[in-house]
């Protein structure tokens, strides 16, 4: 049965999960309480799963936007406190994604920024549309992710590359991240894409059971 929340959507199928981020402004900010609340989804999604073989995990967005990352006018009002618990609570985000019991796929559309990227760097997969844009625009703000994503992205695409990203804001078209390692592959429609390696992945698993 979904689950439904202000900021995400989980949708239960037989071969995976999908969690869709979802928002008013369908920019899918990563606000406290959106980080808290896929905290809570991930936390769902492990106990449901407790008693049975972990299925993957899609993580998408909208169509113009899989996440533009923080909120910068809540990150303005944070005291330093704050701003230390805020990327705390991040950066353990990133890293249950990153230690989840079964694949994740990223399937992303229109812009990936900042800590969007950073949330899209934590999972196993990307793919991506044609249309799809990568950057982080913190340097230019005066901000560095504190997310993971630093030590991420160079271990994807190398740390001179990962560099220039992060010092210019750069950003990048999708076939740029395809050619960079950022990304897996393109495709037209990147959760219709994620669901088909999925399934080809469990026929693969039942055909080796049954041998």
């Amino acid at each position: 049965m979904p689950h439904l929340t202000e900021h995400l959507l989980i949708e239960n199928r037989e071969d995976s999960n999908v969690l869709n981020l979802i928002s008013a402004d369908r920019m899918n900010r990563l606000s406290l309480a959106a980080v808290m609340s896929l905290t809570w989804a991930l936390d769902t999604l492990e106990q449901e799963m407790k008693d049975q073989n972990p299925k993957p995990l899609i993580v998408c967005g909208s169509r113009q936007y899989f996440s533009v990352g923080a909120d910068l006018n809540e990150i303005a009002r944070l005291n330093a406190a704050d701003a230390f618990d805020f990327a705390k609570a991040g950066q353990q985000l990133m890293n249950r994604i990153d230690e989840f019991p079964a694949p994740v796929y990223a399937a992303i559309s229109g812009y990936c920024m900042g800590g969007g990227l950073d949330l899209a760097l934590s999972c196993d997969i990307r793919i991506c549309a044609p249309e799809a844009v990568f950057g982080h625009r913190g340097a230019a703000l005066g901000l560095i992710t504190g997310w993971g994503g630093t030590q991420r992205l160079s271990n994807l695409v190398g740390r001179a590359r990962a560099l220039q990203m992060f010092t210019t804001g750069e950003r990048l078209q999708a076939s740029a991240a395809l050619k960079a390692g950022l990304v897996t592959e393109i495709a037209a429609d990147p959760l219709m894409r994620c669901a088909t390696l999925i399934a080809q992945s469990s026929n693969r698993s039942r055909s080796l059971d049954w041998r």
